[in-house]
């Protein structure tokens, strides 16, 4: 497969593209009674809880989002990665599964309703396109501690359109290996698990671990092992389910369980494929996704004709009230993905105008840490790219305005290939105070110190360096940074 970098680092970051191909076709007959009654339900329906639930007995709540914004909001962005456009830089084209949608972060398409629910709503223009929204976490951790358990979960109600109405939409829930990030053509080795997919608005939830090699493998690609299960208790449509898979450590073998509502119906376990297509695929942490595509790779085999129709319907939403994973048992209760920078403690030692090293973040998103040939040894951050960030919180300026930038920066980057180092205050999307170019400076252990003019900032801020490039390659490391009043 071809690499996004010539670097011997493979780094995830920010995002990823399913490459499935058909699945086994599934004969549906698809019809228009009841659609419109559909609709009108799809309008009002239900709201959603007031608050994630408590975790059992015996688990750990490590992460959760409500969707409890104001109306009108975009989910957090401390959060949720919002993905647009019809693939990623560099990328299969129409997200590898030949959807036919465009994914924007307009809340006419993605929205907190302010009642606790996201709505990822397809629309139709006036010309025939379509819109809709996609989202992802920023966080690539999710993996069961040694010895534990995972459990991910979310309650959805599916788009609320059924018969003809409904042909194309295709609601998901689903994970991919954090390895995906910023390489967008290790599928389906690096492990996807999709907790919940629907097509056509038909009652059946599908549950399903890719794998291995594509065609063909242990995992049987495209299709994948999966299996399919109606909605206990009310329909998939018009009603809210929760959807859930755990992962388990604790057994030998290894176990994935695919649950609807309390009920397992699929499951996958290690000793069904060689110990290296295991390990590729759920040997690291995973990122949770949340999308409604419109036709493609699986609502058209199941249809048996290409979706969507003139007949669909525009305007019919997922709801979703929460996402949670919980951990359970173990050694530790989440694991980080990147080992932790040894020195000096995250977050720096608060003040802006001391020499902030560049490994000691609070947060990050796609990232990887390295060694440093530069004065004073000790690591770097490394294999930096469009769309990743650092988060250093707390660094104090106190009254007398910061008016410079500097930070200290190598590139081995392609020739071609350059981008932006950028200062954000208190939010990874908020406008950049500062920043300055970066290409190739001899090498990825090359080291200079660059300084930029930055609007003049003072007090208390939680500081974001973003890195923002035209091109999908790495294009700079950075090993420390510091501002000053002059």
């Amino acid at each position: 497969m071809p690499s996004t970098t010539a670097r011997t680092t493979a780094v995830p970051r920010a995002g990823a593209a399913r490459r499935r191909r058909p699945r086994r076709a599934l004969t549906t007959v698809l019809t228009a009674a009841g659609a419109a009654a559909a609709l009108c339900a799809a309008l009002l329906g239900p709201t959603a809880t007031a608050a994630v639930p408590p975790a059992p007995a015996g688990w750990t709540t490590v992460w959760s989002d409500d969707f409890g914004g104001a109306a009108d909001t975009l989910p957090s962005a401390a959060d949720w990665i919002v993905d647009t456009g019809t693939s990623y830089p560099g990328g299969a084209a129409n997200w590898g599964t030949g959807e036919v949608q465009s994914y924007t972060a307009d809340t006419a398409n993605l929205r907190q309703d302010g009642a606790g629910n996201l709505r990822i709503t397809p629309i139709r223009d006036a010309n025939g396109h379509w819109t809709s929204g996609r989202i992802e976490t920023r966080r690539t951790d999710f993996e069961p501690p040694a010895g534990g358990k995972l459990r991910i979960e979310s309650r959805i109600q599916m788009p609320n359109v059924t018969g003809a109405a409904a042909a194309g939409y295709w609601p998901a829930f689903w994970t991919l290996g954090a390895p995906y990030r910023g390489n967008y053509w290790n599928w389906p080795s690096i492990g996807e698990f999709d907790l919940m997919e629907n097509v056509n608005g038909v009652n059946q939830v599908w549950g399903t671990l890719h794998c291995g090699a594509n065609p063909g493998g242990p995992c049987n690609e495209t299709s994948g092992l999966g299996a399919v299960h109606a909605c206990p208790g009310s329909a998939c449509q018009g009603n809210f389910h929760t959807y859930a898979l755990e992962w388990d450590r604790s057994v030998s073998p290894q176990q994935l369980r695919w649950y609807v509502d309390g009920v397992q119906f699929h499951s996958v376990t290690s000793a069904q494929m060689d110990a290296a297509t295991w390990s590729a695929a759920t040997g690291h942490g995973h990122f949770i996704l949340l999308n409604v595509a419109m036709g493609g790779a699986f609502p058209d085999p199941v249809a048996g004709y290409r979706t969507p129709t003139a007949a669909t319907a525009s305007g019919v939403p997922m709801l979703v009230d929460y996402v949670a994973v919980r951990s359970s048992g173990g050694t530790t209760t989440q694991p980080p993905t990147t080992p932790p920078p040894t020195t000096p403690p995250p977050g720096g030692n608060g003040s802006a105008y001391a020499t902030v090293q560049a490994e000691a973040y609070s947060a990050q998103s796609g990232t990887a840490l390295e060694g440093t040939t530069d004065t004073g040894g000790g690591q770097n951050l490394a294999a930096l790219a469009n769309g990743d960030w650092a988060l250093y919180r707390g660094l104090d300026f106190g009254g007398t305005p910061a008016r410079q930038f500097k930070a200290r920066v190598a590139s081995g980057a392609a020739g071609g290939v350059s981008g932006l180092v950028e200062v954000r205050l208190d939010s990874p999307t908020s406008a950049p105070v500062g920043s300055f170019a970066i290409a190739n400076t001899g090498g990825w252990q090359s080291w200079t110190t660059v300084p930029a003019n930055i609007s003049a900032v003072t007090g208390r801020h939680d500081v974001y360096l973003t890195f923002t490039s035209g091109q999908p390659a790495d294009f700079v490391n950075v090993n420390w940074f510091t501002f000053s009043t002059t």
